[in-house]
């Protein structure tokens, strides 16, 4: 089992920054991709972005390329989410996610791709 948490998010006006945490425990997290996914009120959970095991491949959602930026700290077991320029449309609950891929990291885009998920964290943007 992994175990997912996240922090970091807020209340902040548009064109702001703001970092996500995730903090990773139990199973260890070789070969393992983490993911940040987003749920607004009324809609369906959308995919973020991606990192492999090493953070030197990473895919995002076209809404949020050029904004936000994935990480992982592996000695920390800590994975991250940077999000400049934040926009309305961007509030939502995000989660961070793990599995264990078996294939490209793009596809890996769907809630259904990954076995563990932490609780969420509140990202509202203001206009």
């Amino acid at each position: 089992q992994v175990q997912l948490v996240e922090s970091g998010g807020g209340l902040v006006q548009a064109g702001d920054s703001l970092r996500l945490s995730c903090a990773a425990s139990g199973r260890s997290l070789s070969n393992s991709a983490m993911g940040w996914f987003r749920q607004a009120p009324g809609k369906e959970r959308e995919f973020v972005a991606v990192t492999n095991w090493s953070g030197g491949s990473t895919y995002y959602a076209e809404s949020v390329k050029g904004r936000f930026t994935i990480s992982r700290d592996n000695a920390k077991n800590m994975v991250y989410l940077q999000m400049n320029s934040l926009k309305p449309e961007d509030t939502a609950v995000y989660y961070c996610a793990a599995t264990y891929p078996r294939s490209y990291l793009s596809t890996y885009v769907h809630s259904y791709d990954y076995e563990y998920w932490g609780q969420g964290t509140q990202v509202t943007v203001s206009s």
